[in-house]
């Protein structure tokens, strides 16, 4: 028998029409961070290309985005003020809180508005929850999630993203916004998120690193497999309506076996540490950049990814496009 794989990929067309991993640009979700302030647009160091803006200067970048082919957002929020129950995360008049209204304003049902729930923000430790000594208290931060969550929801946001690892949140806040009428709003959940060295350009972005120790007691050992089909599950038992694998490039056995096991949406989360590994090396001539970044989203989707927030989402919806990946 003449067996010849070879020849379904004699050419581009080819190659297309066979292709067993696709693209779309309605899987994009680009993070935005809002800061307080007037007239701020400001390039984030060790993200060069991603800026933080204050409410007034972030309709600009949301309309940039709308026009790149981008139609979902997740807002992550930076205080002024900061405390040791991190109050400002379910403020009324918080940050994220007054950027979705604004948003909402602006953009309406145009703009797909996702907001990250998690206390690391907004404490004045930096760490995702209230604390009993050295130790994140579980039980005493989900009610603050809780009231996190619905008090964006309330100000006009489409879904909330909860990234705090705490243990039982995602049924702390599903109940929380079923109890005031919110029964049709989403939870994508950070089901399966490692302590990972890739976040470290995002804890600059975002003011969030932790001013002692670390989260390894409540972020996953990225040594570990099963723990996260473990939290998955658990999850969507809670109410998780989608579950998020974060990091993405390093994770991808993860993403499979999430996406094998589970009859839910599957996101995944191409984090700060991948942006900036892939800047920084397009900028020394190692790497072609919109290559490698054509590469990294295929990997994510083919390995079983429905929806994927990134940092290069403006430029992977142009490559789409122009039929470059996809």
């Amino acid at each position: 028998m003449n067996i010849r794989p070879r020849r379904l990929r004699g050419n581009e067309i080819l190659r297309k029409m066979v292709r067993e991993t696709r693209a779309d640009k309605s899987s994009l979700i680009y993070p935005v961070f809002v800061k307080e302030g007037t007239g701020i647009k400001e390039e984030i160091p060790t993200m060069p290309g991603q800026y933080r803006y204050s409410i007034d200067t972030l309709l600009k970048g949301l309309e940039e985005t709308l026009d790149a082919g981008v139609s979902k957002v997740m807002f992550f929020g930076i205080p002024d003020k900061k405390d040791e129950v991190g109050s400002q995360a379910y403020a009324e008049d918080g940050i994220v809180q007054r950027a979705v209204a604004k948003a909402k304003e602006a953009f309406g049902d145009d703009l797909y508005l996702i907001t990250d729930v998690c206390m690391c923000e907004y404490t004045s430790h930096g760490h995702c929850g209230v604390l009993c000594g050295h130790e994140v208290e579980n039980d005493k931060t989900l009610e603050l999630l809780a009231k996190t969550a619905l008090s964006h929801v309330q100000a006009g946001a489409d879904m909330v993203a909860p990234s705090d690892m705490m243990d039982g949140r995602v049924l702390a806040i599903r109940n929380l916004l079923d109890e005031n009428g919110y029964k049709e709003a989403p939870i994508m959940s950070y089901a399966v998120k490692y302590a990972s060295a890739f976040y470290g350009p995002f804890r600059d972005a975002a003011g969030s690193a932790p001013s002692f120790g670390d989260r390894k007691s409540y972020q996953m050992d990225y040594h570990n497999r099963r723990e996260g089909l473990k939290e998955a599950l658990l999850d969507v038992e809670e109410g998780a309506d989608i579950i998020m694998v974060k990091p993405a490039l390093s994770y991808l056995d993860i993403i499979r076996e999430v996406k094998n096991e589970l009859h839910v949406p599957v996101a995944a989360y191409s984090v700060s540490g991948e942006y900036a590994m892939v800047k920084a090396g397009a900028k020394l001539g190692y790497i072609e950049e919109d290559k490698i970044i054509c590469e990294m989203a295929a990997s994510a989707y083919r390995a079983g990814t429905d929806i994927y927030l990134t940092y290069f989402a403006k430029e992977i919806a142009k490559y789409i496009e122009e039929g470059r990946i996809g």
